[in-house]
């Protein structure tokens, strides 16, 4: 079978890993076969594994690079308030979540496919940016401006109701994103006890 597209490296390897991450967010993890992902790069199924050993380290990749990214592009101000930060933390995750729909639904729903050791890898790397939060949120206390009962439960909550707008939102609809993020900075507001 001829392939339908280029094979080469800077071509093939950034289409694998796209069509991979449109795929497995759509029909989930055990559903796209190596076959299926093979055409829809339009390549023989070979030619993937000149670009990626199995499917376990493609979705290690995939996860990896989400949550690098994710970290690399977060960026808290330990200078302003702890209240500014939780605004901008907010804003910030609701923002990458929607342009990372896909990337943000394999890093949370397709962690149970994960080898050990890669789930362990991924997970330390989760722990980054949720200790990123649970920073702020202790700082928040500490400065008399938040009041919440556990950091830590109040960071997993938080990040799952913010990582939800996924599963709902869609452009065009009755809100904007800009809407969007300032309802949902009201309701951790509330949330926290911001004062």
């Amino acid at each position: 079978m001829a392939r339908t597209r280029g094979s080469r490296a800077d071509i093939t390897g950034p289409l694998i890993r796209e069509h991979a991450r449109r795929l497995i967010a759509r029909h989930g993890y055990a559903a796209v076969s190596m076959r299926k992902l093979a055409d829809a790069v339009g390549v023989q199924v070979g030619t993937l594994y000149g670009h990626i050993p199995d499917k376990q380290a493609l979705l290690m990749d995939l996860m990896r690079s989400h949550m690098e990214t994710l970290l690399d592009d977060w960026r808290d101000d330990p200078q302003a308030t702890p209240v500014r930060r939780l605004e901008r933390f907010v804003r910030f995750h609701i923002a990458y979540s929607l342009d990372h729909s896909d990337g943000v639904f394999l890093s949370y729903m397709e962690l149970r496919n994960l080898e050990p050791d890669n789930f362990h890898a991924i997970g330390l790397l989760r722990r980054r940016y949720e200790d990123s939060l649970e920073r702020i949120l202790k700082d928040g206390v500490a400065a008399g401006t938040m009041t919440i009962a556990d950091s830590r439960l109040t960071t997993m909550a938080l990040i799952a109701m913010l990582t939800g707008v996924t599963n709902w939102y869609r452009a065009g609809g009755r809100l904007d994103r800009d809407r969007l993020s300032d309802v949902y900075w009201g309701l951790v507001q509330g949330s926290v006890g911001v004062t």
